[in-house]
């Protein structure tokens, strides 16, 4: 590479013919190469007619080697540290991942045989060589090695300063301590570039252990030393302003940061364990509360039929499914779309996950006697047009809920139930009325979160006809048979196969027929039947439709829906 780099007239008339740079640009450059003695890359580069990426990617290209752009391509966390800070940075080079049993390296000379040897050697590991910019190459090795040092650094000053039992004032003044607040700062923007939602410190009985919450998957990316677990578990205490002297209840709090010009709430809950505290930081960027409906992933006749409730200006509506299934998600996007002027929009959360501009939200305090039930008592009195209650937790709250939808008012909750059809009657169990039931709910939107193939890497296949019937796909309606995409893994999704998540739906909308059945308290199958007879795509059919468009594969869907 650094020969062809060389060849400067080479690389223009490549340059030329990929359509990155004119024929006036390239005599401009060569003008000034004859002037300065400058290699015409750099000419090129500094003039601004092409980009160092446009250069490196073009001679990739001739030489029959893959470029990797390293600010799109997430690099592996349990690979980037394989080849000590020094080798790395003598070399130009980053392990950022696997290919099958390859470690793939991005090297700016990836025709330097000597450190691909080297990398083999120490890695244990055959080695699979991409072309990167010097730049990007540089910028991955300070951010993955910096840790490193610091970790070290940390690890000497927690093990003096940060025994157990030491005053509190001298922890604080530790905990404030350059080390540590740079590690935690790192630990943090690095979960964000990772699109983590989820930062667990772990104590185990010999080292600290970080994992990250991916696509609603758990990934382990460091083991720490054990002597900096006091110090990183009291600095973020200090940071949500929990009591850094209690180690024996669990704790909660919350802080507010900017990471990469992004503002990130972090909510933090303590839990103690038998080898100190574990924290659970939950990542809450703030732009996700402005997500549309259709950002979600709904099919548009589904939409069309969730739409047609919400827009109504009273009434019950409930979005169920489990934790993590992006409930919460779908009512701020509803939220969203009915917040204008002259509506009257109140929530009370536990705890508010978003805030939301022009919206007054509430958050319960069960310690000083604010509940769900009583919030909800003030805020009918506080003249709402629409409320939206976190979550449906008992029959008082259920009770007024329902009776609020009946005196004029539009109701968004949450519930915990399996589908849409065993919602009504799980009112019912909690001891609602069927009459009021079926007088005040609307609609039922049951969800869950599929993860989104990668469209770097997932794979096209022809499915048997055995795979299609065990999926429940509706071969009655086949015209031609389906190309269908699965996982397979590549640097840019973590080798995951999947990158991203999206929900997938079912909108049961309360008719005549449903209401009858509700008041006859018939089984949850029967009011399953009834609405997908009047239209209502079950989870599973709203699953295989997406799998059909190739947004995800059929495992996933095994995975999420029974």
């Amino acid at each position: 590479m650094e020969a062809a780099l060389s060849d400067g007239t080479h690389l223009g008339t490549l340059l030329l013919e990929e359509g990155l740079l004119t024929r006036a640009e390239l005599e401009t450059a060569l003008a000034e190469q004859e002037r300065t003695g400058k290699p015409l890359p750099r000419v090129l580069i500094e003039s601004g007619a092409v980009t160092e990426i446009d250069v490196i990617r073009t001679l990739a290209s001739q030489v029959g080697l893959d470029f990797v752009d390293l600010s799109e391509h997430p690099i592996d966390a349990s690979v980037a540290s394989m080849i000590p800070e020094s080798l790395a940075r003598r070399y130009r080079a980053m392990p950022i991942g696997w290919d099958d049993d390859r470690l793939v390296v991005v090297m700016a000379d990836p025709a330097n045989v000597f450190a691909v040897d080297d990398i083999r050697a120490i890695s244990g590991a055959e080695v699979k060589t991409v072309v990167g910019t010097e730049s990007q190459i540089s910028d991955a090795i300070d951010r993955f090695h910096r840790l490193d040092t610091e970790v070290d650094s940390l690890a000497q000053t927690a093990a003096e300063e940060l025994a157990e039992g030491d005053d509190i004032a001298k922890v604080r003044e530790v905990v404030e301590d350059a080390p540590i607040v740079k590690f935690v700062n790192l630990l943090i923007t690095q979960a964000v570039a990772d699109r983590a939602s989820d930062i667990h410190v772990e104590p185990t009985e010999r080292d600290l252990r970080i994992r990250f919450r991916i696509d609603g998957v758990l990934h382990e990316v460091m083991q720490s030393p054990k002597s900096i677990q006091n110090g990183v578990i009291s600095r973020l205490k200090v940071m949500a302003d929990i009591n850094i002297a209690e180690r024996r209840v669990p704790q909660d709090g919350r802080m507010s940061l900017n990471v990469s010009g992004n503002p990130i709430d972090v909510r933090i809950a303590t839990l103690p364990t038998v080898y100190g505290e574990k924290v659970v930081m939950r990542i809450l960027d703030k732009g996700r509360g402005l997500l549309s409906l259709e950002d979600l992933g709904f099919l548009p006749e589904v939409l069309a039929r969730y739409e047609g409730a919400y827009r109504k200006p009273y009434g019950t509506i409930l979005v169920t499914g489990p934790t993590g299934s992006g409930k919460s998600t779908t009512l701020y996007a509803t939220l969203n779309v009915l917040n204008e002027p002259h509506r009257n929009v109140i929530t009370v959360e536990d705890p508010v996950e978003y805030r939301l501009a022009g919206i007054n939200q509430m958050q319960i305090n069960p310690k000083a006697g604010l509940t769900f039930a009583g919030a909800l008592r003030s805020i009918l009195r506080s003249d709402p047009d629409v409320v939206l209650v976190g979550e449906i937790r008992d029959r008082e709250t259920a009770t007024i809920a329902v009776e609020a939808s009946l005196t004029g008012h539009l109701v968004l909750s949450t519930l915990h139930t399996n589908d849409a059809a065993s919602t009504p009657m799980r009112l019912v169990e909690m001891g609602v009325e069927p009459f009021l039931v079926v007088s005040a709910l609307d609609c039922v939107l049951a969800q869950r979160l599929a993860r989104r193939l990668c469209d770097h890497c997932k794979e096209a296949y022809q499915p048997t006809e055995a795979e299609l019937v065990e999926a429940g796909w509706p071969m009655d309606s086949l015209d031609e048979w389906p190309t269908l995409y699965q996982a397979t893994g590549c640097t840019a999704c973590g080798r995951t196969g999947y990158r991203g998540r999206f929900a997938i739906h079912e909108v049961m909308v309360m008719s005549e027929e449903i209401e009858r059945l509700v008041i006859e308290r018939r089984s949850t199958e029967d009011l399953k039947k009834v609405s997908v007879m009047q239209g209502m795509l079950t989870l599973r059919e709203d699953g295989l439709r997406k799998v059909a468009a190739g947004h995800t594969s059929l495992e996933e869907i095994f995975r999420v829906v029974s």
